[in-house]
């Protein structure tokens, strides 16, 4: 099976500025063919701490024609962190075969003016198109931008009260009211009495995706997911915020540099306020035991898995040797299915060996 090839031409001059400074955030124009048609766009580098690495990360928006499959923009990932390239797929495959929103990712093979860029991940952007392609109702997104997206009134970036409750998000779409919605969820969040937050809670939050997203973040064991990581949408017509996942490549058993991590790293009741507050209440727990069991049972197993792991992985083997940031060590690629599948099963027992916790 092949995957789309890329080929970037941007002007020479603005290759060396983009060069010059990688934390520019404006972006430049270019020129983009897929299958023979051209495309006018605009790139930019994308990510925080990612812009240091040698292979980078982008921000593509089209406007010449406007879209491409039904997308303003897309981003398009490096994974250079990551040794098999396919942890950020594999987590959003899973998060929606377990029923949470999230984004669509495809490989694609970049060249910039002629020269191997190598293997990205292709990546759908949280917006107001997400929401049009899935028909789903109108709604606001906002983006979890950093620490203080923790659901608390307190700030998990200095220790203090928070002088803004918008502090950690960006509204990526929506109205000042739904700005003013978002407050009111938080301060919710933080003031319902306990012996109310069950009833009052499912108001303000849709507990069953907030649960499979929980349940998500807990089986790829991503540590930041709680505070970070994430948007949030409110769907227009219910008026019930969904988290959705961003950003998983620090998963299935490897941290934000690669390292190994252990399959107990991450306890199965997760962080942050409102998690603490949801498994507080017993039918909330109940609910969230039976569906980690469910998952272990039916998705989360080597043997629903492998074939899953197999065939991103041969999809992207020929390409990863004209990679030029990855063919070099093609022979960690070569073990990183087999890690993976360890993974799933010593973190399998794991949650397995934890599961009376939630009793």
């Amino acid at each position: 099976m092949k995957i789309p090839e890329y080929q970037f031409f941007i002007h020479p001059s603005v290759v060396s500025e983009l060069r010059k400074d990688i934390w520019m955030d404006d972006p430049v124009a270019a020129k983009l063919t897929i299958n023979k048609k051209k495309y006018a766009i605009d790139i930019a580098y994308r990510g925080s701490h990612i812009r240091d690495l040698r292979k980078k990360s982008y921000h593509l928006s089209f406007y010449k024609p406007s879209m491409y499959r039904n997308a303003k923009e897309v981003h398009l990932n490096a994974e250079f962190k990551d040794p098999s390239l396919l942890r950020n797929k594999l987590s959003f495959d899973f998060f929606n075969e377990i029923g949470c929103l999230s984004p669509e990712s495809r490989f694609v093979f970049m060249k910039i003016n002629g020269k191997n860029e190598g293997v990205y991940l292709e990546l759908e952007s949280v917006d107001e198109q997400f929401l049009a392609n899935r028909q789903l109702p109108k709604g606001s997104i906002f983006y979890a931008v950093d620490g203080d997206a923790n659901f608390s009134l307190m700030s998990d970036l200095d220790k203090e009260v928070k002088k803004s409750l918008k502090l950690g998000y960006e509204q990526k779409c929506g109205t000042e009211q739904d700005d003013e919605q978002l407050q009111e969820m938080i301060i919710k969040i933080n003031t319902i009495p306990r012996e109310e937050f069950g009833d009052e809670i499912v108001k303000y939050i849709n507990v069953d995706k907030y649960l499979r997203w929980l349940a998500g973040v807990v089986f790829t064991q991503n540590f930041d997911g709680f505070v970070h990581n994430y948007a949030l949408y409110r769907n227009g017509e219910t008026g019930l915020f969904e988290v959705i996942p961003w950003d998983y490549d620090a998963t299935w058993g490897r941290d934000v540099n690669g390292e190994v991590m252990r399959e107990d790293y991450l306890r199965i009741q997760g962080f942050n306020t409102l998690t603490a507050r949801i498994l507080d209440v017993k039918n909330f727990r109940t609910q969230y035991k039976n569906l980690l069991e469910e998952i272990l049972n039916s998705k989360f197993n080597k043997d629903y898995m492998k074939p899953k792991i197999l065939a991103m992985y041969d999809v992207i083997r020929p390409y990863i040797q004209k990679d030029p940031y990855e063919k070099d060590n093609l022979h960690i690629f070569d073990g990183e299915p087999d890690f993976i599948l360890n993974y799933i099963e010593a973190r399998g027992n794991y949650i397995r060996s934890q599961l009376d916790a939630l009793e």
